[in-house]
C-alpha cells in the first residue's frame, strides 16, 4: 500500500511539473544516482528515485503524458501531445487525479510484466502500454497515424540521414563509456538530461532511446562495435514507431520508450 500511495503522488508530480520536465529529472538524479553508485556502491538514488516511485518514466513521465491527454479531451489543453506544459497551471483537480491514477498503473504494469519475466527493459514498455490506454480513453485520432500512405517514413533524405550519422556518433562514445564504467545507463541519464534545451525551447534532438540502447548491447557482448550497431538500429525503430504512432495523432505514445523495448528485447534474448 505505502508504494501504490507513493506511485500515485508519483503521478501527481508528473502532472504538476509536466511530463518532459519530471523525464529531465530522471536523467538528472540518475546521474547523481551513478556518482553515487560508483563511490559506494548504493544503488538506492538510482533504483527508487530516479526510476522508482518519484521520477521513474513509467510513474511520473507517463502520468504527465495521461493527464495532458484528458486535459485536451476536455478542452483545457490544446493537444494531448503537449508533454511540456506544467499541468498545475490549469488548476483542475481531475488532470492531476488522472496523472496519480495512472502513477499507480504504471507501478503495476512493470511489476506485472517484471513478474511474468519479460525480456526486455519493462519500464519502457509500460511507458508505450500507458501511452497506449491514454490515447483509448482520452484520444479521438485512433491507434496509429491513418495518413501514412502519405508519406515516406523517413520523411526528408536529408534529416533522415542526420539523424542515422547521429546515431552512430552517439553510439560510438557512449558505447565507449559503457564499456569503461560498465553502467549501462550512463549514456541514458546524460541524453535524459539534455533535454531540458529542448523544454527551453531549442530545437535538440531526442537521444536517450540510442544512449540506453547503445549501453544494453555494449554491457551484454563486451563490444563496443555491437554497441554501435544497436544505436543505429534504436534510431530506426525510433523513427518507425514515432511515424507509426506519434504522427497525426491527439495524444502521446512515446517512441523512444518503444525503440528501448524493442531493442532491449532483441539485445536481452539474442545477446543476453
Amino acid at each position: 500500500m505505502e508504494i501504490l500511495l507513493a506511485a500515485f503522488g508519483g503521478g501527481v508530480f508528473g502532472a504538476l511539473i509536466g511530463a518532459l520536465p519530471a523525464f529531465i529529472f530522471t536523467g538528472v538524479l540518475g546521474l547523481v544516482g551513478i556518482a553515487v553508485l560508483l563511490t559506494t556502491g548504493n544503488g538506492v538514488i538510482v533504483s527508487e528515485v530516479a526510476f522508482g516511485s518519484l521520477f521513474g518514466p513509467h510513474i511520473a513521465f507517463a502520468g504527465g503524458v495521461a493527464a495532458a491527454a484528458y486535459a485536451a479531451k476536455v478542452e483545457k489543453l490544446k493537444t494531448g501531445m503537449d508533454v511540456l506544459t506544467p499541468l498545475a497551471a490549469l488548476n483542475d483537480p481531475v488532470v492531476i487525479l488522472i496523472g496519480g491514477v495512472f502513477g499507480v498503473l504504471g507501478h503495476i504494469i512493470n511489476n506485472f510484466y517484471a513478474s511474468i519475466g519479460l525480456q526486455t527493459d519493462t519500464i519502457a514498455m509500460t511507458v508505450v502500454t500507458s501511452g497506449i490506454i491514454a490515447r483509448i480513453l482520452f484520444g479521438s485520432s485512433g491507434l496509429i497515424n491513418k495518413k501514412m500512405k502519405e508519406k515516406s517514413m523517413f520523411g526528408d533524405r536529408k534529416a533522415f540521414i542526420t539523424s542515422i550519422l547521429g546515431a552512430l556518433g552517439i553510439g560510438m562514445v557512449i558505447s565507449y563509456l559503457v564499456d569503461v564504467t560498465q553502467v549501462n545507463i550512463l549514456g541514458f541519464c546524460v541524453s535524459a538530461a539534455l533535454l531540458i534545451f529542448a523544454q527551453m525551447g531549442f530545437g535538440i534532438p531526442t537521444t536517450h532511446h540510442i544512449s540506453l540502447v547503445a549501453g544494453y548491447a555494449t554491457i551484454a557482448t563486451g563490444s563496443i562495435y555491437v554497441g554501435i550497431v544497436f544505436a543505429i538500429l534504436a534510431q530506426i525503430v525510433f523513427n518507425a514507431a514515432a511515424y507509426v504512432f506519434n504522427t497525426e495523432v491527439d495524444t502521446h505514445i512515446d517512441p523512444p520508450a518503444a525503440s528501448i523495448f524493442i531493442c532491449s528485447f532483441i539485445i536481452f534474448i539474442f545477446l543476453g
